[in-house]
């Protein structure tokens, strides 16, 4: 489990092209699957939690997830959170996508990288040993 959150972050935080490219494609895709899992349940659960819902004028619900005011000003925290939690579900769905591909991708290359290795050529040394070994093997057949 380590090392999976270890990947994720690694992945969050650098990425390369073709995570990149593949995170653009297939995040416009899921963009409003997760907003609307965001906005129908995570946004009510925060406002339960943190504040409470008011109405627009056609009394359409707006989750206020969370305010305080400085100086009369009214800061809402609670969209704050809801995008951030929106972020950390797309960049979980896009790492789980690019490691499946990468795995798909690593199985040819470990059916090449199976083949035995050639054993290494001898050294100088081990050269030089056995041709002593032989000399000797010969001067005591004489």
């Amino acid at each position: 489990m380590k090392k999976f959150f270890k990947e994720f972050k690694e992945f969050a935080l650098k990425g390369n092209v073709m995570s990149m490219a593949v995170g653009v494609i297939i995040g416009g895709a899921f963009q409003t699957i997760v907003t609307a899992l965001t906005n129908s349940f995570i946004n009510p659960l925060i406002a339960l939690l943190m504040g409470g819902v008011q109405h627009d004028e056609n009394g359409n619900p707006i989750y206020v997830g969370g305010s305080f005011t400085i100086n009369g000003v009214e800061f809402t925290y609670g969209a704050f959170l809801s995008a951030v939690i929106n972020f950390l579900i797309m960049a979980l769905i896009l790492f789980l996508l690019i490691k499946g591909m990468n795995k798909l991708m690593s199985i040819g290359k470990k059916k090449e990288e199976e083949k035995p290795a050639e054993p290494p050529a001898p050294t100088k040394e081990e050269v030089l040993l056995t041709e002593i070994r032989d000399l000797l093997k010969e001067n005591n057949k004489k």
